[in-house]
């Protein structure tokens, strides 16, 4: 659990960002100990409310105001509560804060250290700004799938990746804010944060250079056991765990096969490789090849990660108390001096925090009654 000495206590983040990737970079930020402000829609909130799983899962422990920022008493509510915050995310297509009055040349006047992070699809320029995406066009415009064998991927990396390299710009501002008393603009593009995760499949192209043999070394792959159980061998290239490999399964002739080698033959080495596999229960080849040393893992499901024991050891599941009973969530993976800082608070009701929050701030209490309006239900709605 997050306390008074969580590495950034004392932040105040604002957020305008909704869905996923700036929801998940203020989690991070949030179980580190920075206060969160999510600023919601009163009509319904975040569109990821309507889907309890994601919301649940992205956004514990942060406070929620409700504000149309249509109107002008909500608009000023909200500007006079970023002019408290150290950092203000927001996530609206490029221009749209601008014209609202929040952009973040209008607020560096109200407060210089402001650190203003701005999340989209394509960043603030460019000719891809304004076309709307999801994940999985931003993967595939990132030469992220496989043009062989496209598949759909499970997860939303656009969406994880972007919200990391948010909650990085957030610390890398804040830092910078301190030292020398001024914030900075940063510009978030989900789609350049997957250009630079894929790196090193790009630079060798953009260099003129052999792509790596990394992953196709027929040691690597996924394999299934004789009681239907899927497991991972991930032998990339050393030919220690190969050596290892070949005594436990019984290949005795490909033991002293180089890399080069083995990739000559994958196709040969892989299959026999599967048939061995699949001769014996999982049970068997976790004490075989794990017990030899050699890189390999069963295949988890959710159920079998929440009972894993080194998952509780590591205190990556935590539990908080909620007015509708105890919620477990996953903290953020960082060990602080040995300190698994993670949520603080469950999941805030929609506007839960709007009155508390404007009335803290000095908005009139007139003002902050007429705000708390009544609260519709969520609607899914695109917003890159």
């Amino acid at each position: 659990m997050s306390g008074p000495t969580a590495p950034l206590a004392g932040i105040r983040v604002v957020s305008l960002a909704e869905q996923f990737p700036g929801p998940f970079a203020t989690l991070l930020l949030g179980d580190l100990g920075a206060d969160v402000i999510q600023i919601e829609r009163p009509r319904g909130g975040d569109p990821s409310r309507a889907f309890p799983g994601l919301y649940q899962a992205l956004n514990r422990g942060k406070r929620s105001v409700a504000l149309d920022l249509k109107d002008p008493d909500a608009l000023a509510a909200c500007r006079t509560l970023i002019g408290t915050a150290d950092v203000v995310l927001e996530g609206f297509r490029p221009g749209v804060l601008n014209r609202l009055g929040l952009g973040h040349d209008q607020l560096a006047q109200d407060n210089p250290a402001l650190v203003y992070v701005s999340v989209s699809g394509f960043g603030q320029h460019g000719p891809l700004r304004d076309l709307p995406a999801h994940d999985l066009t931003f993967q595939a415009l990132a030469g992220l799938l496989d043009p062989t064998e496209p598949r759909i991927p499970h997860l939303a990396l656009a969406d994880l990746f972007g919200g990391m390299f948010t909650a990085f710009a957030a610390v890398t501002g804040a830092l910078a804010a301190r030292s020398s008393g001024r914030g900075g603009y940063y510009d978030v593009a989900m789609f350049d944060t997957l250009l630079t995760v894929a790196a090193t499949k790009l630079v060798p192209h953009a260099n003129a250079l052999p792509a790596d043999t990394l992953g196709l070394d027929p040691g690597y792959g996924l394999f299934a056991t004789a009681d239907g159980t899927w497991v991972s061998l991930s032998i990339a290239f050393e030919d220690h765990f190969w050596a290892a490999l070949c005594t436990a399964l019984n290949m005795p002739d490909a033991h002293d096969l180089t890399s080069a080698q083995r990739i000559d033959r994958r196709e040969a080495l892989h299959a026999a490789i599967a048939e061995r596999i699949a001769a014996q229960t999982a049970d068997h080849w976790d004490t075989v090849l794990a017990g030899a040393g050699i890189p390999y893992g069963r295949l988890n499901t959710a159920e079998d990660l929440l009972a894993d024991p080194h998952v509780g050891l590591r205190q990556m599941f935590q539990s908080v108390p909620t007015p509708d009973g105890e919620q477990t969530f996953i903290r953020q993976p960082l060990l602080v001096d040995g300190v698994a800082h993670g949520p603080r608070r469950g999941v805030p009701r929609l506007g839960e925090h709007t009155a508390e929050l404007l009335t803290a701030v000095g908005i009139e209490s007139t003002v902050v009654d007429r705000l708390v309006a009544p609260l519709g239900e969520p609607t899914p709605s695109p917003i890159y």
